[in-house]
């Protein structure tokens, strides 16, 4: 498909194509505002929430999910979705947004061609949109809300692709580093954690003291610093929500400050193991509803319905001394009837 030139006025009188850093700065804000939402989701902060189809996208990738019957909020897949690169994430939400391409009735093969399209566009070049196809059209709107395409207006007739478009099939960084802190730390690394559990993070961008909040108790804040502790109350919560030991310690680690690369091994070991007893304790003690059958008459009777409870798979636990055993709430209605028929003789 060939493609118009640039032109500085739209057909309406109102189009100007914006700068590579003006566009750049839309990548950035965009792709961080879905990854702010996901990682404050839930944590009682006012987070602006992306629009319903970056949510639906979330939700079916299993990146965020209402765990525990709560609000949605991000899930072990989500944590593990902030580990990887930019590029390595930007795909994982296309490949969910191919397949589920076709529940909404949108071509997949001009999905597709549109996405490599785009990838062979030039940035800072401006692009009509007459010449697309109706899915390809579709797609615009959802593109802005990634951050993948920007157009001065949803009317208008032409767009521009960011970076974000234009390296999907390349191995240049996909977004602008501008969000580093002047000292650079952020591309580099910036976490220097201590033997006494203290953390000190170097950076002042709001996304990653976000992440950080999940799994670490901030005490202050300065321009370029976030302090904060790895407590017993901020690994439990973490992994109340679904986060684990080992994805703590892989984020820590990727994260590091290149002083603290210095260090063998990396983290402190003490910390590593605290971290991972800590969940060994929460895995500990598990739950779960049921009922309690007890005050058997005799043992021929325990034994008896005990073993009717067994064939069904719903014995949860057995006590042959006390004669009780504990079964599921699915298999109560079945066991308590098999009781009542044994009592009045029907067994």
């Amino acid at each position: 498909m060939a493609y118009d030139k640039q032109s500085p006025v739209d057909r309406d009188g109102k189009h100007s194509s914006p700068s590579v850093e003006k566009l750049d700065a839309y990548a950035l804000a965009r792709w961080e505002a879905i990854l702010h939402y996901m990682v404050s989701s839930g944590s009682g902060r006012n987070v602006t929430a992306p629009s319903q189809g970056v949510l639906l996208l979330l939700k079916e990738r299993g990146l965020m999910a209402n765990i525990n019957g709560s609000a949605l909020q991000i899930s072990s897949a989500g944590f593990q979705f902030l580990l990887h690169s930019p590029h390595a994430q930007l795909w994982e939400l296309l490949l969910q947004y191919l397949t589920m391409a076709s529940a909404r009735n949108m071509d997949l093969v001009e999905v597709l061609s549109f996405l490599f399209m785009l990838s062979t566009m030039e940035l800072g070049r401006d692009y009509s949109v007459e010449q697309l196809s109706g899915t390809q059209k579709a797609m615009l709107e959802d593109l802005r809300d990634y951050g993948i395409i920007w157009q001065n207006k949803h009317s208008s007739r032409r767009f521009n692709p960011t970076r974000l478009a234009t390296t999907l099939t390349s191995s240049a960084p996909p977004l602008p580093t501008v969000s580093a802190t002047n000292t650079g730390a952020t591309t580099q690394g910036f976490i220097v954690l201590e033997t006494n559990y203290r953390l000190y993070a170097y950076t002042d961008n709001p996304l990653q003291t976000a992440v950080l909040n999940l799994f670490v108790s901030l005490k202050s804040r300065f321009p370029n610093l976030v302090v904060g502790a790895i407590t017993r109350e901020s690994v439990k919560k973490a992994l109340t929500n679904g986060i684990t030991a080992d994805q703590i310690i892989s984020y820590l680690t990727t994260h590091a400050h290149p002083q603290m690369r210095k260090n063998k091994p990396l983290l402190p070991v003490t910390v590593q193991d605290q971290i991972r007893l800590w969940e060994l304790e929460k895995n500990r003690v598990k739950s779960q509803d049921g009922y309690l059958y007890t005050a058997f008459a005799s043992q021929a009777d325990y034994a008896y319905v005990l073993d009717y409870a067994k064939k069904l798979g719903v014995v949860l636990w057995e006590n042959a001394q006390r004669r009780c055993f504990f079964g599921s709430l699915e298999g109560h209605a079945n066991i308590r009837g098999f009781i009542e028929r044994r009592s009045a003789g029907n067994l």
